[in-house]
């Protein structure tokens, strides 16, 4: 029982003794709080007190494409522990190869009669995907809140990381190295995050007095092997340094470098994009530009909240500035 209310007050961030308050029905406490308390439980998988089991938490879909990609299990944590303050209780719904699809999965939240869905990376980021589902949703009338660039008119309010902004830093970086054949490993054609972070590239070479050759953009998978195989190309083609739309990305092309006999960073130089767990720990620990995931998650629970509230929330996109991480697999280039 200790354990449990020094965990669930962990959570909320009030004392225990707020806690036990709670869960022996005691006055003295904010209906805010109190949510806040039961939603924790439901969180942490503790079972309600016999008396509060009548109380249905009220349920936010989270849905994420994929849990390997790290990005995304941060997301969750920050996502679904703001929730819980909020006195919200988040479901997550996690896409797998030939198992549920988005689409099955907001049609799973309406009849759980869900308050809200946020979406962190979905099918909205791409223009050649279906959207009905999201139509459905504002025909409902339905909160949502979209993480990370979207395609335009669907009318949610979005919470993004400047990628073009990533990109253009993460190019600096590597000509400041003296990186004049940079390559970019990129997702999808019509991945709207992806072509902001093309245009930020363009740019990025045009102010450098130069340009990006079309050889040197390469599209793939959000993968280790999607990342090995489009760096295969950009190396063969002669690029020195290497940016990729994601760390897994990252990380397959250092693989790929070394398949090729040359040493990251020495002869190749790689950026990731995100920062996920680990990419400190990785050999050599990966240059990347780092998501303010904190920030965003809470932005987003914040938009979802008000207006769950009912206020009205108008459909823009916040951008947050990523930060780059310097680390080691960039390095100087070599002269040749």
């Amino acid at each position: 029982m200790t354990r449990r209310l020094a965990q669930v007050a962990k959570k909320v961030g009030v004392s225990e003794a707020t806690v036990s308050r709670v869960l022996n029905n005691k006055p003295g406490v904010s209906e805010a709080t109190r949510q806040s308390v039961l939603s924790a439980l439901d969180v942490l998988g503790y079972e309600r007190p016999t008396q509060l089991r009548g109380e249905r938490a009220r349920l936010v879909g989270l849905v994420l494409p994929e849990l390997q990609n790290p990005i995304f299990p941060a997301f969750a944590e920050v996502i679904g522990g703001t929730l819980a303050q909020q006195g919200l209780t988040p479901v997550l719904c996690t896409q797998t190869k030939g198992g549920v699809s988005e689409a099955d999965y907001v049609e799973l939240l309406l009849q759980q009669q869900v308050s809200g869905v946020v979406f962190a990376g979905g099918l909205y980021a791409q223009a050649d995907a279906p959207h009905d589902h999201y139509k459905q949703l504002a025909a409902r009338n339905i909160p949502v809140v979209l993480i990370n660039a979207a395609i335009a008119d669907l009318g949610f309010p979005a919470v993004s990381c400047d990628d073009a902004s990533a990109v253009e830093q993460a190019w600096r970086h590597l000509a400041s190295l003296g990186h004049e054949r940079i390559g970019l490993v990129l997702g999808p054609a019509d991945h709207m995050p992806s072509q902001r972070k093309l245009l930020g590239a363009r740019a990025a070479a045009k102010a450098a007095g130069g340009t990006l050759p079309d050889e040197h953009v390469v599209r793939g998978m959000f993968s280790l092997e999607g990342g090995q195989a489009a760096a295969t190309r950009l190396i063969d083609a002669g690029v020195t340094g290497l940016i990729c739309a994601s760390d897994p990305q990252a990380l397959g092309a250092v693989r790929a470098a070394r398949r090729r006999g040359l040493d990251v960073p020495r002869e190749i130089s790689v950026v990731g994009y995100d920062d996920s767990a680990f990419m400190n720990c990785t050999e050599p620990p990966l240059t990347t530009v780092r998501q303010p995931i904190e920030a965003m998650g809470r932005a987003a629970v914040e938009l979802l909240s008000l207006q769950i509230a009912g206020s009205s929330v108008p459909p823009e996109e916040l951008l947050f500035e990523p930060e780059l991480v310097v680390r080691g697999s960039t390095a100087q280039a070599v002269r040749n």
